[in-house]
């Protein structure tokens, strides 16, 4: 005689459960809700804030973190992370500025050295990561400091200055003498990591290996190879980035962008991507990057000390990554109490 048991259907088996809202733009529900909160501060204290120059200004200052904010929304995603992007945006510049001012490179051909050099860099990374097995954070610190070690031996410690066009152009120049040229490029490259992210394999991966590292394997995911990949890419993005802060103080050294990486990290990471992947925005790295240039450019304008903006990008950081973790509580207790 066989006994066979019979296993209750899941109620909720063949059946689109609705997410909250608060679950569905969760990446920038709380951002939104700080610039709005910021907009009325302003609106207090200091009207001209928001003259057109002024906000152009903001602008040009987000330009270079949403260069780096879409390429660090892939790796992160990814779980991985790089804090090594100061020290290859400006090793990448350093050795463009010496083609152009000692060995007489036309611009163009040295701009692409550079960005093969951040390419070459961001690829380093990852093989270091995958093939020697060292976690993403101590393997891009120690490249940090190798980087820019490199570079401070290459320039001996000098600035190099006074760059022919585009470079320039590229960092402090207007389009029709309005909008910062630095700004176009840095939404063109967030327009780029939305295609990339939304509509090919490179962000369906990163996804995927973010949020189920075993599942992304069984499914035949090779992702050593996807980390390299990552990497490349926030290496190419890390060189874009010193080229546009070369042409914004149409000068650069060894020691510029030293704190590219926690700037773009925060941004990130307040724009709702989540910090051990799996989840990722790059309209929401676009209002976190948006969100720090303006707090930033508030407390100049309001007369703070540059210690008082280090000051409150931590507080937002803590309360936005507090916010995300309410939120998913919230979320999880709802669903709970469906059951």
């Amino acid at each position: 005689m066989t006994m066979t048991t019979t296993i209750p259907a899941d109620k909720n088996a063949g059946r689109k459960v609705a997410l909250p809202w608060y679950e569905r733009y969760i990446n920038i529900v709380g951002p939104l809700v700080m610039i709005i909160a910021l907009v009325i501060a302003m609106l207090i204290f200091e009207r001209r804030y928001f003259e057109f120059q002024n906000m152009m200004i903001i602008l040009q200052d987000a330009a270079i973190f949403m260069v780096l904010g879409m390429a660090m929304t892939i790796v992160i995603t990814g779980k991985g992370i790089d804090l090594s992007i100061g020290a290859v945006a400006a090793l990448s510049a350093v050795i463009m500025a010496m083609l152009i001012k000692d060995q007489g490179w036309p611009v163009y051909p040295a701009m692409l050295a550079g960005v093969v050099v951040g390419l070459t860099c961001g690829t380093i990374n990852g093989l270091v990561i995958t093939r020697l097995n060292v976690p993403d954070l101590l393997a891009t610190l120690a490249m940090d400091q190798i980087y820019r070690g490199i570079g401070l031996v290459l320039a001996a410690g000098a600035v190099l200055a006074r760059f022919p066009e585009p470079i320039p152009f590229l960092g402090r120049g207007r389009a029709f003498d309005l909008i910062p040229t630095a700004a176009i490029v840095g939404l063109i490259f967030l327009a780029l990591g939305f295609v990339l992210y939304r509509y090919t394999w490179l962000g369906r991966y990163a996804i995927a290996i973010g949020g189920n590292r075993e599942a992304a394997v069984l499914t035949g995911i090779n992702i050593r190879r996807q980390k390299v990949y990552h990497y490349m890419l926030m290496g190419t993005c890390a060189a874009i980035a010193g080229i546009l802060l070369t042409g914004r103080l149409n000068a650069i050294q060894a020691t510029a962008g030293m704190g590219f990486a926690l700037h773009t990290i925060a941004a990130v990471v307040v724009g709702g991507t989540a910090l051990f992947g799996g989840r990722g925005s790059m309209f929401g790295t676009l209002v976190g990057v948006l969100l720090l240039a303006m707090v930033t450019n508030a407390l100049v304008m309001l007369r703070f000390q540059f210690f008082w903006q280090l000051v409150a990008s931590g507080i937002i950081i803590i309360a936005s990554i507090g916010f995300y973790s309410y939120l998913q509580r919230r979320g999880n207790s709802d669903a709970k109490g469906d059951d």
